[in-house]
């Protein structure tokens, strides 16, 4: 096995993912809704967020280019991390360095993770509602009011009462109309490609590192290897019992907490399936449409599908007709992710010839 699949199903209550014109969403042609999402690129970030809170390791730095140009204006240029491996929100999410004038190396590593996007379990089983907001500060005497002229000067407060007369208009209180909310229930998908997930190639025709991180590995006890890729270095069996352990609790238990301060949701996962085999993990959890009403659908979870392994929690009893939720199912499919990880042999993925 050099691949494991993982689909997570969780619940989302009047909330939001991504912030686009209220909620980021995309149209769904055969059912004809608007289906809201949270793209992979946020699921990974939450996800390497949560593994860095895990492990208690802060975030690589990100180096940010800018360039003066003949005007005395700034220009953003690139913008690269460290490509370094002993950072795990690197080594787990990849890098690209690619320098301005080609005169340098290009270092890449493509993530082991592969993710996907937080979608409905089926079209008829989310969607969007929109509410309309405001920011009343009315009742507060101590406001500060602004009014500007056509001019950008401000006018005094005889001059805006005299400008208010015949209006009736608040300058304490914004209406904020049509806020999109996401409900209903979501599905994402992860690969992990053991191959690559702690080893790191040190080939010199498709560069990942530079050399001077090359021979730092080496002095901290990274091991000589080779598996598919070509030569390689393998991080130290100390550094992979750690991770492993922040990366499965991270996959189980990350939230989207950013663009929610009014509309937190738990996001609770009702059902996570775990297997080597990505054809039988998409039938472990799925939806189908009812046959009395083609408009409807109903979720499905499959405790009973050989080779794979599905962990199912007790909210989930809520939403889906199923039997075998557990309190612990959570902490089961964690620790399902940790042998699985911790069973690959990293150092010695290629049979001596």
């Amino acid at each position: 096995m050099n691949t494991i699949y993982i689909r997570t199903l969780k619940r989302a209550e009047h909330t939001v993912f991504n912030v686009s014109d209220g909620q980021k969403y995309y149209y769904d042609s055969q059912f004809g809704r608007r289906i809201p999402f949270s793209s992979g690129q946020q699921v990974k970030r939450s996800m390497i967020d949560s593994l860095c809170d895990s492990i208690n390791q802060a975030p690589s730095p990100t180096t940010f280019l800018f360039d003066v140009t003949k005007q005395k204006e700034l220009k953003e240029g690139e913008v690269y991390g460290t490509c370094d491996p002993r950072y795990a929100d690197q080594l787990f999410g990849g890098w690209m360095k690619a320098a301005k004038g080609g005169k340098d190396r290009t270092l890449k590593r493509r993530s082991p993770l592969s993710i996907s996007a937080m979608r409905a379990l089926h079209p008829m089983l989310a969607g969007m509602d929109s509410e309309n907001a405001s920011f009343d500060r009315s009742e507060r005497p101590n406001n500060k009011v602004i009014v500007r002229d056509e001019k950008g000067n401000e006018l005094s407060e005889d001059q805006i009462v005299s400008f208010l007369e015949g209006k009736d208009r608040s300058l304490s209180r914004k209406w904020i109309p049509d806020n999109r909310r996401a409900t209903g229930l979501f599905v994402f998908d992860v690969a992990i490609d053991l191959r690559r997930l702690f080893n790191v190639s040190v080939n010199s025709f498709e560069p990942e590192m530079s050399g001077s991180t090359i021979e730092n590995l080496k002095n901290e006890g990274w091991v000589e290897s080779v598996n598919v890729f070509g030569p390689c270095l393998v991080a130290p069996q100390a550094i992979r019992k750690q991770w492993v352990e922040g990366l499965a609790h991270a996959i189980i238990n990350w939230r989207i907490t950013s663009n929610q301060s009014r509309t937190f949701s738990l996001m609770d996962t009702l059902a996570v399936s775990v297997s080597d085999n990505a054809n039988l993990i998409a039938g472990s959890i799925r939806a189908k449409l009812s046959e009395e009403d083609s408009k409807k659908a109903e979720p499905i979870v499959d405790e009973n599908i050989k080779g794979v392994d599905t962990f199912i929690t007790l909210q989930a009893g809520g939403f889906i007709h199923t039997k075998g939720e557990q309190a612990d199912a959570l902490e089961k499919a964690e620790q399902k992710l940790v042998d699985l990880m911790m069973a690959y042999d990293y150092e010695n993925q290629v049979v001596p010839q």
